[in-house]
């Protein structure tokens, strides 16, 4: 079940989409990409553990600035079309 429970201004989305996007990239390159390339392969380990990292800051913060509504076992996400915060459960 979803349910919008706020929304964020249209720079906060598109700090969250540009992080977003780039997690993905970083995602999609891992699958191709072998360890055989010792230091490209430890540079994207790095990137991938930076970017999860901006991304969980982010959302901890939009949560103390918006306090949005929370479940246990649910998470947020965002319509990146109307800038609404969705609670997943």
């Amino acid at each position: 079940m979803k349910r919008i429970v706020g929304s964020v201004t249209e720079q906060e989305k598109k700090e969250i989409q540009q992080l977003f996007e780039r997690r993905n990239g970083l995602n999609e390159l891992a699958k191709i990409l072998n360890a055989d390339n010792d230091a490209l392969y430890q540079k994207l380990i790095q990137d991938m553990g930076e970017t999860a990292t901006k991304f969980q800051q982010w959302w901890d913060c939009m949560y103390e600035k918006y306090k949005w509504e929370k479940a246990e076992n649910g998470n947020w996400e965002i319509n990146f079309n109307t800038n609404e915060i969705l609670l997943v459960e």
